[in-house]
């Protein structure tokens, strides 16, 4: 009766022992092309059943003891398995379940360029009264004021024509920080999406000098330094920038 006793009691002296064995370890999951953090990782611990989802910085902590084998699994990628043998931090590395296209270079719509073009070709004679050309002029009998230049620097047409040009070239600006700035980048950077994502695009929307200028590296760092401001604050929302009008000045 005693030794049965004994059978039925040591498991659980010999439970504490098994569960001090665990560790809690923290890791990060990374895609695999681009090296960034990626959040919503289901990791799971197939020894111990135990599973967690990464936070949005790509990091969590997970009980695991030597020999548990851990697998990382998300939606629209392969898994990634590794073999816990006392690494101090957990690194997956998940590669995407689709070919990985750059969305910082590749369109499927017009480029902002093509679409500048269009607009010259569309509305080739307000650029021709927009640009007055030179005022002075010089003929057979010498120098002397352009009509023409003086009439399009001073009317209405050409003040109109000029204002309507503007307006286009700012339209262009915006497509350029459009295809630059894109939420596919902002996401893979941060995993942001929905309004908080909507709200960042908003706040931290690049100049048009910078969007131009800057390459895809320069890029995403913007973009995490500006998410480490944003995590501050995450649910302000600034005032939407007012409408550009084209006004008909008399």
């Amino acid at each position: 009766m005693l030794v049965a006793k004994i059978k039925l009691l040591l498991p659980l002296f010999l439970l504490p022992f098994c569960v001090s064995s665990q560790e809690i370890v923290e890791g990060i999951g990374f895609d695999a092309d681009t090296k960034q953090r990626i959040g919503k990782v289901l990791i799971i611990n197939t020894h111990t059943g135990e599973n967690v989802f990464n936070n949005l910085r790509g990091e969590f902590g997970i009980r695991v003891k030597k020999g548990d084998s851990l697998i990382a699994s998300k939606e629209n990628y392969y898994g990634d398995t590794l073999i816990y043998d006392g690494q101090k931090v957990l690194l997956f590395y998940l590669k995407r379940a689709t070919i990985y296209i750059d969305p910082v270079t590749v369109t499927g719509k017009k480029s902002p360029e093509e679409i500048l073009a269009q607009r010259r070709r569309d509305y080739d004679k307000a650029y021709k009264l927009a640009d007055p050309g030179d005022i002075f002029s010089v003929g057979q009998s010498g120098a002397g004021l352009s009509i023409n230049a003086v009439y399009n620097l001073l009317s209405k047409e050409g003040k109109n024509a000029r204002r309507l040009t503007k307006f286009f070239q700012r339209e262009y600006e915006e497509n350029v920080i459009d295809q630059r700035f894109t939420k596919e980048i902002v996401t893979s950077v941060t995993a942001l999406e929905g309004t908080l994502l909507d709200n960042f695009m908003l706040r931290y929307r690049p100049s048009y000098f910078f969007a131009k200028t800057a390459g895809h590296y320069q890029m995403t760092e913007y973009i995490k330094s500006k998410y480490q401001t944003f995590k501050l604050n995450p649910n302000y929302r600034p005032l939407p920038k007012l409408p550009i009008y084209l006004i008909d000045e008399n």
